[in-house]
């Protein structure tokens, strides 16, 4: 399997994530539509890093590997990969949040979250989607595969 096939498919997770982020909104399952952002996110990032042939490592949070990369997306601005990376981080810090609440005081994950909870991490995550789908689309930086 190629790089560009790897970065293809995570692309094609990311979206299927994104389209179940949108059925769980629409139900009031804020709290997963948060962890399916973060999902769409990691796996939108990782696809960038294959796409330019970086493996990714086996985290969530791989925003800090997209800066240390950033001369290899030469078409994408230094805010534009901070921005990425900031979503990455800010999203992983929900990860197990939003599937299992607070176990310390005893709070369900559908009480930390609600409606704009849901829409701010549904358009950060739509925000990274777009930028790996112009990348990988080759609307993007040019990729060294």
């Amino acid at each position: 399997m190629t790089n560009l096939e790897l970065a293809r498919g995570l692309l094609e997770q990311a979206g299927t994530r994104l389209k179940a982020l949108d059925l769980a909104r629409a139900e009031g399952n804020f709290a997963y539509a948060v962890r399916l952002a973060q999902e769409a996110v990691e796996l939108s990032l990782k696809a960038m890093l294959y796409y330019v042939g970086v493996d990714p490592p086996k985290w969530h949070d791989v925003g800090s590997i997209l800066r240390d990369n950033s001369s290899n997306f030469p078409g994408l601005p230094r805010d534009s990969i901070d921005e990425l990376a900031w979503i990455s981080s800010r999203l992983r810090g929900d990860r197990e949040r939003s599937m299992y609440g607070d176990e310390a005081m005893g709070v369900p994950p559908g009480a930390l979250y609600n409606g704009y909870d849901g829409r701010i991490a549904g358009e950060w995550a739509g925000r990274v989607y777009s930028v790996a789908g112009d990348l990988i689309a080759g609307q993007g930086p040019q990729s060294r595969r």
